[in-house]
């Protein structure tokens, strides 16, 4: 089961990283059956999250790019399925930082943990602009 925070060396590593643009945020999301502590299912509980969380990443000129419904696993372990997948964009790693440190997120973040059974966050930094080779040296 992964955790629902980053760890302390995985967010200093985040805040250290040479990367200063655009970084999109892959989010492999798995729901509780029922949110742990609030009413209704994990996913009503992470929609609450998500409401707040896409009002402060937009304030901070950041985009949900996309989401949708995660339906087979067509590579990997079948029993590691996931419910949701989403792309979320924010203009860099800082804005990101900023954000998921404001007590305002802290609020809106207890509906996430209510509501998620487990999660992979992956930070990715766009290529466009750079060979393969600069990516896998």
């Amino acid at each position: 089961m992964s955790a629902i925070r980053p760890n302390t060396q995985q967010f200093k590593e985040l805040a250290q990283s040479p990367e200063k643009g655009v970084v999109v945020m892959l989010n492999l999301l798995k729901f509780k059956h029922a949110a742990d502590g609030e009413a209704g299912s994990g996913q009503k509980a992470y929609q609450r999250y998500g409401d707040a969380a896409v009002a402060m990443i937009e304030e901070r000129g950041g985009r949900v790019i996309w989401q949708g419904r995660a339906d087979q696993i067509l590579i990997g372990d079948p029993a590691a399925d996931w419910d949701t997948v989403a792309l979320v964009e924010y203009p860099s790693r800082q804005s990101f930082i900023e954000m998921v440190s404001n007590p305002e997120y802290m609020k809106a973040h207890s509906h996430r943990e209510a509501g998620l059974e487990r999660t992979i966050v992956v930070a990715c930094t766009p290529v466009l602009d750079r060979t393969m080779e600069e990516v896998h040296p």
